[in-house]
């Protein structure tokens, strides 16, 4: 993974001091809280219902083991013993005082981690697929060029004040695992005709009050040229962007009221403007970082098959162990969904054990992935019973990736000023009907459930198969049932099924939707939101409002 180098280092050294100065000014009063307001929100720093709420930036989801120690330190000390990690790969701390707020940049800024640019209408924390680098289907590792990206927009001057908040993801096979077209720009590896490496570019995309997904402006642009044509679709939308109405500011507003063929040549237009002034790096720029994300030192005499004669483990293999490129290694997905658990919520003792367990297993190396889990990409099959026998001792072997259990959810009202409702209880709820029943939950297969507790979307509702939106009705938590979304790379936004209903209600609501499947799928291969494209919502509509 990525080192910092001195220019890194210092830059975040002094971005550091620049905040500390901001916030001793916040705590002596010279500064009101209006004032330090948009100098915090620069810094990953929220206030929230209870206090304030860190976000540290976890760069397209890669930790060391080093990093995930200190992750679990901040929640140790300066938090209750626990973080939240997010839909876009960071990680949250909800109990932050003030007060200790520039002892814990320091400690983050010792293990080459930070804070700055995880919030405020700037780019935001760059993303990519959590199984980057090990993934048999990719043509490339995604992560270096979501590195470039990352160096090339952190305190970019032209784009620290933008219209609204911007996010962008890589990713480099067909399998889309970092939901590329609800991003504000997407970027796909791929290779031409003749071989060379570039991306499919797309723009617009996003959830919140008006879901869009984004369109491909460009089939193909050379890795050569890739940052500053980036470069000419922030300056687009820059100059154009909506700043008088929060809820029109998105770029995905703008390429809609455009329409995507003319911002695309608005873009072509700025691009070529912008040729004489040499944007893009040099090839050995680019070369160097790719040179810090090396393979692994694979054991090429690694077996591969798995003795899988343990049913327990056998279960968590056919879920939570996916295909590696290289023989005798699988990729691991670490469940933050257990029985009874908060999904994304991991306590500092479990996240010193999976940076122990990634030492012992798998290079040292995690993942942060967008479905609030923890992936080790490198682990040699041979390891895996072991690895899975520690892993039940610490309640985190549940095996439910992909499945009715595995469900995003927002903080929501327990912690959020902007939620309407709470997304937690009704996370815990619908896991709780689920959860005793392995077989069951096989048995319905792949079913993507994500909630939200207010029109921001931050659990994805709109990219659900089934969509929980928290809303307020007359002063009351109520909450809209959507199905039929997808964030992979069949993707496609939710529709709203019907009224809406009470805490209890919802729930009894996804019982019938998950029932109704049932019999109507044509088999056991018949996904969810197979069987709802085949037939549409009326049949779900007619059982759940009977």
């Amino acid at each position: 993974m990525y080192q910092y180098d001195r220019i890194d280092q210092a830059i975040v050294e002094a971005r550091v001091a620049e905040f500390k100065d901001q916030l001793a000014r916040r705590l002596s009063g010279e500064l009101s809280e209006d004032q330090f307001k948009p100098l915090r929100l620069m810094n990953g720093l929220y206030l929230q219902l209870h206090a304030y709420m860190l976000r540290v930036a976890i760069p397209y989801g890669t930790l060391s083991s080093t990093q995930m120690r200190m992750l679990a330190h901040i929640a140790r000390t300066y938090d209750r013993g626990y973080g939240h990690f997010t839909t876009r790969q960071n990680i949250q701390y909800n109990w932050i005082k003030l007060e200790e707020f520039a002892d814990l940049l320091d400690d983050l800024s010792s293990v080459e981690m930070h804070a700055f640019q995880t919030s405020g209408n700037c780019i935001r924390n760059i993303s990519s697929d959590q199984f980057a680098g090990a993934a048999a289907d990719e043509v490339a590792d995604p992560r270096p060029y979501a590195e470039l990206l990352r160096q090339w927009s952190t305190l970019h001057p032209e784009f620290s004040f933008l219209p609204r908040k911007f996010k962008i993801a890589v990713i480099a096979s067909e399998t889309d695992r970092a939901a590329i077209q609800l991003h504000d720009i997407g970027l796909q590896l791929r290779r031409d005709a003749g071989g060379a490496l570039g991306f499919r570019v797309y723009v617009g995309g996003g959830m919140g009050r008006t879901p869009v997904l984004a369109k491909v402006i460009r089939e193909f642009i050379p890795v050569s040229q890739y940052v500053s044509y980036c470069e000419a679709i922030l300056r687009v939308y820059n100059r154009y962007g909506r700043r008088d109405n929060i809820y029109k500011a998105r770029i995905k507003i703008l390429v809609n009221e455009l329409g995507a063929e003319e911002f695309a040549r608005q873009v072509e237009a700025e691009w070529e403007g912008m040729a004489a002034l040499a944007l893009d790096p040099p090839q050995a720029e680019l070369n160097r970082i790719i040179a810090q994300f090396p393979e692994p030192e694979y054991d090429r005499e690694a077996p591969d098959e798995i003795d899988l004669a343990e049913p327990g483990f056998a279960a968590w293999v056919s879920r939570n162990v996916h295909a590696h490129k290289q023989p005798g290694y699988a990729i691991v997905t670490i469940s933050l969904k257990p029985k009874g658990g908060i999904p994304g919520d991991a306590s500092a003792a479990k996240m010193d054990l999976v940076a122990d367990l990634a030492e012992r297993y798998a290079g040292a190396e995690i993942r942060v992935t967008h479905s609030q889990n923890l992936v080790l990409a490198h682990v040699r099959k041979a390891d895996l019973l072991p690895l899975w026998r520690a892993l039940v001792e610490a309640g985190l072997a549940t095996a439910n990736e992909g499945l009715v259990t595995d469900i995003i959810a927002c903080p929501g009202m327990d912690y959020c000023t902007l939620a309407n409702a709470r997304s937690i209880p009704i996370a815990q709820k619908i896991a709780a009907r689920f959860e005793d029943d392995v077989a069951g939950q096989q048995d319905l297969g792949e079913l993507r459930i994500k909630i939200s507790g207010c029109i921001n979307g931050c659990g994805h509702h709109h990219a659900g198969h089934i969509g929980i939106l928290g809303v307020d009705k007359n002063g009351e938590e109520a909450y809209q049932l959507l199905l039929g979304g997808s964030g992979a790379e069949d993707a496609s936004l939710a529709k709203i099924l019907g009224p809406g209903f009470d805490e209890d209600g919802i729930v009894k609501a996804v019982e019938t939707l998950i029932e109704t499947y049932r019999q109507l799928r044509t088999g056991p291969d018949e996904r969810f939101l197979d069987t709802y494209r085949r037939l549409g919502a009326q049949p779900f509509k007619e059982a759940v409002y009977a």
